[in-house]
C-alpha cells in the first residue's frame, strides 16, 4: 500500500478542546444507551409488567429509530444547521430519558425508547459532522475522530457494565436519569462552545427519497431484529428484509431522477465513502456481536453472574480506548486504508483462537488477553473507516457523509448479533459450546473479509476531490 505523506499536527486551541469535550460527551452517552438496558431487561419486565416475549422491544424500538432515521437527519443537518439539530436532539434525549425513568407502564417506556432512538438519529450525525468540520482534515481531525471512536466503542461496553451495576445497586431507572443530567450539562454549554459555518445555499430536502430510505432502513432493522428472536426463516424476518430491498431499489430510481437527491450520486461514487462504510459496518457487526457471544460463554459455560461477566468484558472496553489513541498515529504514518487492514487482520488473528474456548476456567486468562487485543485492533479499523469515509468530502455534504457513517455503525450493531445468534442456534442440538465456537470462528472470518475488501478497493486520497 502507498504510504501517506506525513503532516505536522497542530495543537488544539482551548475552544477546540471545549468543542471536542462537548461532542465526545454527547456521543459517549448515546453509545452507552445502546447497551445499558440489556442486563436490566428481566427486572424492568417484572417491575412494570412487560411479558418476557415482549422484552426485546425495549431494545428494538430504540434500534429501529436510531438506525432508520439517521440518514434522513444527516441530510437535515446539512440543510438546516448541524448545531441546531444537535441541540434539538440533546433536548429530546433529556426529555425522553426523564419519561423513561418515570415510566410506570410498558406503553410509556416504549414511547420513551422511540424518542431516545430519534434523538440518537439526530445527535450522532450532527455531532460527527460538527466534529469533522471543526477540525482540519489531516492529523488533527484523525486525533479527534480517534478519541470519538474510542469513547463510543468504550461506551457500548461501559453500558453493559453500568447497566448491571445500577440495576444491582440502585435501580434500572438511573440508566435513564443519568442521561437527563448529561443532557442538561450539554445544553448549558453547547450553545456557547459550538460553532458552524453558515451555508449560503439552502437546498430543498428530497422528501420522496427521505421517505423511501427511512422506510427501507426501518424494514431492514425490523427484519434483522426479528431474525434474532424468531429465526431467519420466519415470515416476520424475511418479509421485512425483502421489503427493504424493494424500497432501496425504488430509492435508487428516485435519486437518479431527483434534481436535488438526498444522497448525491457523486458522493456514493467515491471509493472511500462506499467501501469505507461497508468496512465500518463489518467492524461494528463483528465486535459488538463478539461481546454478545462472550457474555453467553462467561455466564452459561463458566457460570459467572451477569455483573461479573460485564466487568470481565470491561477489559475489551479498555482496549478500545487504547485503540482510539493508537489509530491516529497509524493513520498519520501509513494512511487510513493501511491502518484499517492492520486493524482487521489483528482482530481476526486474536478472535480465531477464541473459537477453541473450552469449559475450563483456565480459559479466562487467554480470553481477557485476546479480547483486549481485539478491542485495540477493532478501534483502529473503526477510526480508519470514519476518517476514510469523511475525507475529501465538501463541507456542505459532511452531514450526509457522517449520516452514512452513523448508519453503517448502527446497522452493523443491529445486524451482527442476530446473524451470530442464527449461527449459534444452528448448532444447539450439539450443545451451546459448539454453537459458540462456530459463531466465534465465523466472526473471525468476517473480520478477515473486511481486511481483504479494504486492501482490494481502498487507496489513500492525496488531495480533496471537488463534488
Amino acid at each position: 500500500m502507498t504510504t501517506a505523506t506525513p503532516i505536522k499536527a497542530e495543537k488544539m486551541s482551548p475552544r477546540e478542546r471545549l468543542t471536542l469535550a462537548v461532542l465526545l460527551t454527547a456521543n459517549f452517552t448515546l453509545a452507552v444507551d445502546f447497551s445499558i438496558l440489556n442486563v436490566a431487561l428481566p427486572q424492568i419486565g417484572a417491575e412494570i409488567g412487560f411479558g418476557t416475549e415482549h422484552l426485546q422491544w425495549i431494545v428494538t424500538s430504540f434500534a429501529l429509530c436510531a438506525a432508520g432515521f439517521t440518514l434522513l437527519f444527516g441530510r437535515v443537518a446539512d440543510l438546516f444547521g448541524r448545531k441546531r439539530l444537535f441541540l434539538v436532539g440533546i433536548a429530546l434525549l433529556g426529555l425522553a430519558s426523564l419519561a423513561g425513568g418515570l415510566a410506570q407502564d410498558p406503553a410509556l417506556l416504549i414511547i420513551a425508547r422511540i424518542a431516545q432512538g430519534l434523538a440518537t438519529a439526530m445527535v450522532t450525525p450532527a455531532a460527527l459532522s460538527l466534529l469533522t468540520t471543526s477540525f482540519a482534515e489531516g492529523p488533527q481531525r484523525s486525533k479527534a475522530l480517534g478519541l470519538n471512536g474510542a469513547l463510543m466503542a468504550a461506551g457500548f461496553t461501559t453500558g453493559a457494565v453500568l447497566g448491571g451495576v445500577l440495576t444491582g445497586v440502585v435501580s434500572w431507572r438511573w440508566a435513564f436519569f443519568i442521561n437527563v443530567v448529561v443532557a442538561v450539562a450539554v445544553l448549558l454549554s453547547a450553545p456557547f462552545v459550538l460553532r458552524e459555518r453558515s451555508s449560503e445555499s439552502r437546498a430543498r430536502l428530497d422528501a420522496p427519497g427521505a421517505i423511501l430510505v427511512t422506510a427501507g432502513l426501518l424494514a431492514l432493522v425490523y427484519g434483522i431484529s426479528n431474525a434474532g428472536e424468531l429465526g431467519w426463516l420466519s415470515p416476520a424476518s424475511w418479509l421485512p428484509m425483502l421489503a427493504a430491498v424493494l424500497l432501496f431499489a425504488l430509492f435508487a430510481v428516485v435519486e437518479r431522477r431527483s434534481a436535488e437527491p438526498l444522497v448525491s450520486p457523486e458522493l456514493l461514487k467515491r471509493r472511500n465513502v462506499a467501501w469505507g462504510n461497508l468496512a465500518g459496518l463489518l467492524a461494528f457487526a463483528t465486535e459488538t456481536s463478539l461481546v454478545f457471544l462472550l457474555t453467553l460463554y462467561l455466564q452459561s459455560i463458566l457460570g459467572f453472574s451477569a455483573i461479573a461477566a460485564g466487568l470481565i468484558l470491561a477489559v475489551l472496553g479498555v482496549g478500545t480506548v487504547l485503540g482510539g489513541l493508537l489509530a491516529p498515529r497509524l493513520i498519520k504514518r501509513f494512511g487510513a486504508p493501511t491502518a484499517m487492514v492492520f486493524g482487521f487482520v489483528v482482530q481476526a488473528a486474536v478472535t480465531a483462537p477464541l473459537a477453541f474456548l473450552g469449559e475450563q476456567a483456565a480459559w479466562l486468562v487467554p480470553l481477557l488477553l485476546l479480547s483486549f487485543l481485539g478491542g485495540v485492533a477493532n478501534l483502529v479499523a473503526i477510526v480508519g473507516y470514519v476518517v476514510s469515509s469523511t475525507s475529501s468530502v465538501p463541507s456542505e455534504q459532511q452531514g450526509l457523509a457522517t449520516g452514512l457513517v452513523t448508519m453503517s455503525q448502527q446497522v452493523g450493531i443491529t445486524l451482527g448479533t442476530p446473524v451470530m445468534s442464527a449461527i449459534l442456534a444452528s448448532q444447539l442440538t450439539a450443545g451451546l459450546l459448539p454453537g459458540l465456537q462456530l459463531a466465534i470462528g465465523v466472526n473471525a472470518a468476517v473480520a478477515m473479509v473486511g481486511a481483504l475488501l479494504v486492501a482490494s478497493f481502498l487507496r489513500p486520497l492525496r488531495k480533496p476531490e471537488r463534488a
